[in-house]
């Protein structure tokens, strides 16, 4: 049996690939939409080096929303993409140590530079079931031909 092994360069060039979105690249009232295999979050970013961030596994702890760092991205390894806030077939690390499922779909909806008041007024906090009722309606299992 042959391994095969994955070399830096191409962990490197995958990320690259995946769209990532650069921390560097949001401004303060930013929001990030992000889809996993599981969840939804929706992650706003405040200026500071912190998110103020809702959805998924927050939701189902009742700490939605938490003002929180995030780590970066994961591969699902030790090896983490520190200034990533999401990319495509990644995982999300937010700074509690929370790890999300594979990512899916990141939207990102820019906000102004008013910070904390503008984007409170624009966006409410939804959890994941209201998320996915209101992309996939009440039988997501039914086709559309009924």
């Amino acid at each position: 049996m042959i391994a095969r092994a994955r070399t830096v360069n191409a962990i490197l060039e995958q990320t690259r690939l995946s769209e990532p979105v650069q921390k560097s690249e949001l401004r303060r009232g930013d929001c990030v939409v992000v889809a996993t295999e599981n969840s939804v979050y929706c992650i706003r970013f405040l200026g500071d080096a912190t998110y103020s961030v809702w959805g998924g596994w927050f939701d189902r702890q009742g700490l939605s929303p938490i003002r929180l760092s995030i780590a970066g991205c994961t591969w699902g390894g030790s090896v983490l993409k520190h200034d990533i806030v999401a990319a495509r077939g990644l995982r999300l690390e937010f700074g509690n140590r929370v790890v999300t499922s594979r990512i899916r779909e990141i939207r990102v909806i820019r906000g102004d530079d008013r910070g904390d008041e503008g984007a409170e007024t624009r966006l409410r906090p939804a959890d994941s079931r209201q998320l996915l009722l209101a992309c996939y309606g009440q039988n997501p299992g039914q086709s559309i031909a009924g």
